[in-house]
């Protein structure tokens, strides 16, 4: 194996890893807002709520628990754990190689 290609191997997997943070940052940050009430008329609210609703779009009426705040921790907290773990799994394969 060549130095050349180790290189771009960790530079990809960073890239990969920094980008899975900051995909489960933006839905940390609406959950965040949400639980401290922030204003929703604000533009950065509105926009962080859009981004984490699209990045979450597949978990975030998952779960049917009675308090509003819980129902929206569990489902975007889901989404935000599953891009932390499956963004740094593929990070930590391509440092191997």
């Amino acid at each position: 194996m060549s130095p050349r290609h180790g290189n771009g191997s960790n530079q990809a997997a960073t890239v990969i890893a920094v980008v899975a943070d900051i995909l489960a940052g933006v839905i940390g940050l609406w959950i965040l807002m949400y639980l401290l009430d922030a204003n929703r008329a604000n533009d950065l609210v509105q926009f962080v709520q859009d981004a984490a609703r699209w990045l979450a779009g597949w978990s975030h009426d998952l779960f049917t628990f009675d308090a509003a705040w819980l129902r929206v921790v569990a489902g975007y907290g889901l989404a935000a754990v599953v891009y932390l773990f499956i963004g740094h799994l593929v990070a930590g394969r391509l440092r191997r190689y």
